[in-house]
């Protein structure tokens, strides 16, 4: 069940947080906060000692520092500081978080590279009117990062501490 719960929590709420920021242009706060909850559950589950467990919460905080002043600077959305710093729980102070945040970090570049183009080619008029899309083409909206975290999780999740830990056992270690 543990491991159930690890091989589903992170990657559904990553899906659900980049189809949800595509439609809406938001990530609602009920994501985030289970990431953190699930996580404050599961870590001790795992045979984690408390040291390792508070390093995990530091390396959320300091995320949620660091993406607290790009959103008070206009860099960031609210939404998606706060799922950047509650899926940082679940790599905890690793290479994996460090991975994680490059590769956001780069997806999030192509994305916006990728929507402004759109944003001033033709097919503009023909995504406008998509539901999936449209919010894509609306040059008054920003850019929905939450696509580009939630891809950037999906890639880095299988290396993080959970998961190994929950591979290991399905694995029979």
């Amino acid at each position: 069940m543990l491991e159930a719960s690890i091989l589903v929590i992170f990657p559904f709420c990553m899906v659900f947080a980049a189809i949800s920021d595509m439609l809406s242009m938001t990530i609602a706060n009920r994501v985030p906060a289970l990431l953190v909850v699930a996580f404050a559950v599961i870590g001790p589950m795992t045979g984690m000692d408390w040291q390792t467990f508070g390093w995990h919460f530091a390396a959320g905080g300091i995320v949620l520092a660091a993406t607290f002043a790009l959103f008070a600077v206009g860099g960031m959305g609210g939404g998606d500081a706060k799922l950047l710093a509650a899926t940082s729980l679940w790599f905890g102070m690793s290479l994996e978080l460090l991975s994680y945040l490059v590769a956001a970090t780069f997806l999030g570049g192509l994305l916006t590279i990728a929507i402004l183009a759109l944003r001033k080619s033709p097919l503009v008029f023909h995504v406008s009117d998509n539901l999936f899309l449209r919010n894509l083409a609306d040059e008054r909206l920003g850019v929905p990062y939450g696509i580009a975290l939630g891809i950037g999780g999906l890639l880095t999740y299988p290396s993080s501490p959970p998961m190994a830990w929950a591979l290991g056992r399905l694995a029979g270690h």
